[in-house]
């Protein structure tokens, strides 16, 4: 099995429904596992969103998401034209062990991408962000 989809999306919140719809569509289409469905959703809802508020700031640009669905992996890539940021370094480390009303807000989204996801790569390429995140299926 093998399925791909590529979504050129405009950077406003309520335009993340489009992804979810794809990733439900694909999902049901190739049999994902529950487990692999929601990591899915989370992942492309906190990235999305990140893109949304912090590179475009609400100012309306597009940004594209390709998912691409294999037996033995499922492949997200986030492509954008912000401001450079490669959330493997440049992102805060959320203080995990404090209690929820003594951690600063930031990081923390995508540090749950980073423990979820089981590969991550960015690149800036034609002054664009690319991310490209792997989670391999069990099978």
């Amino acid at each position: 099995m093998s399925a791909k989809v590529s979504l050129k999306i405009k950077a406003a919140p309520d335009a993340l429904d489009r992804i979810n719809e794809a990733i439900e569509s694909i999902s049901s289409q190739e049999d994902w596992p529950s487990d692999l469905l929601f990591t899915a959703n989370l992942v492309v809802e906190e990235l999305g969103l990140n893109v949304v508020n912090h590179a475009y700031r609400g100012e309306g640009d597009e940004f594209e998401v390709i998912i691409k669905s294999e037996d033995h992996a499922l492949t997200i890539e986030i492509i954008d034209s912000g401001p450079p940021f490669n959330m493997l370094t440049d992102a805060p480390t959320p203080d995990v062990e404090a209690s929820m009303g003594d951690r600063p807000i930031g990081g923390l989204g995508i540090h749950l991408v980073k423990t979820m996801m089981d590969e991550l790569e960015y690149r800036r390429e034609r002054e664009r962000n690319h991310l490209t995140m792997v989670k391999r299926r069990d099978t």
